[in-house]
């Protein structure tokens, strides 16, 4: 039980599941703003995490300048402005599947390995540039089943492209700097700071664009549709891909976040029973060979390595 608990890699597999369940939560608030929804889902999850992280509050006093940098990028990139960006992206190509906002966000992976190496000093093996190759090909071969990109998508495409690689570089930069700040916290604490922090960033948003009132006047099933997603797709999976983070390096935790396109191609599949092309299944037999290859990597170096405090 002790090896399993420290294996990383399959909490971030776990997290990545949980989160391609997301769109289907968040469908019924399609008339809310985005920021409203953002700063009602961190609001919540900091109020349901807080009564744990509160026995370690003391240890905030230890943190120094770059370690509040890296929350303060964090919270500011990817809790708020990376689902601005990447909303604002699909905006732009009317919301297209296919298009080039979903291609450019698969440069997420390739800004996680230069982060890594920049800011954690990860070193890149010649057994890891092979398999990362392989997920990169084969996240395109899911995302697009025909292997042709929509290009046609109205003027709006080239701004589309900006907000999408805005977007992957929020996104993927966010992850080098949670574990930098994981390496020294306990999990629940990094979670429940940056939860809070996200909640007073959302939240000031909120009053400057004037949607107090939208939140005041928020019914019964758009709360309970929060706090389901603050219990499933919001403060707990964070909660579950920082318990995965703190253990596996960001190079390999990337190749196994792509679990989430994966898994959102099942859902596909078994709730709209949309079937699966061959260029979709090879691609998703090659993820799968590279998340449990990757995976190895960590499973071997923990065998030498002792068990990370949560």
């Amino acid at each position: 039980m002790e090896k399993l608990l420290s294996f990383g890699p399959l909490f971030i597999v776990v997290a990545s599941l949980l989160w391609s369940l997301d769109g289907l939560l968040r469908v019924s608030l399609y008339s809310l703003p985005p920021i409203v929804v953002v700063f009602m889902e961190h609001l919540v999850g900091f109020a349901l995490i807080f009564p744990f992280a509160y026995g370690q509050r003391h240890l905030l006093k230890k943190l120094n300048v770059k370690m509040w940098g890296a929350f303060a990028w964090v919270t500011v990139l990817s809790s708020v402005l990376g689902t601005l960006f990447y909303t604002a992206a699909l905006g732009q190509v009317q919301f297209a599947q296919f298009s080039v906002v979903v291609l450019l966000q698969q440069l997420e992976p390739l800004i996680v390995l230069v982060f890594a190496r920049l800011v954690l000093k990860e070193p890149l093996s010649k057994r890891f540039i092979p398999w990362f190759i392989t997920a990169i090909v084969a996240a395109y071969f899911i995302s697009f089943p025909d292997l042709q990109v929509n290009w046609e998508t109205g003027s709006g495409t080239v701004i589309a492209a900006i907000f999408a690689i805005a977007a992957a570089f929020s996104w993927g930069s966010s992850t080098v700097f949670s574990r930098y700040a994981l390496l020294q916290l306990p999990t629940i604490l990094t979670t429940a700071v940056r939860f809070g922090l996200a909640s007073l960033l959302a939240g000031t948003l909120v009053a400057l664009f004037g949607r107090v009132p939208t939140v005041a006047a928020l019914t019964s099933f758009q709360w309970m549709t929060i706090l389901t997603i603050a219990l499933s797709t919001g403060m707990v999976a964070l909660s579950i891909y920082y318990y995965g983070l703190k253990r596996t390096p960001a190079r390999i935790a990337t190749i196994c976040e792509l679990a989430w396109p994966l898994s959102a191609v099942a859902i596909d599949y078994m709730y709209f029973h949309k079937s699966l092309t061959v260029t979709q299944g090879l691609g998703a037999l090659a993820l799968l060979l590279t998340i449990y290859k990757v995976s190895s990597m960590v499973r071997e170096q923990n065998e030498t390595t002792p068990v990370v405090a949560t």
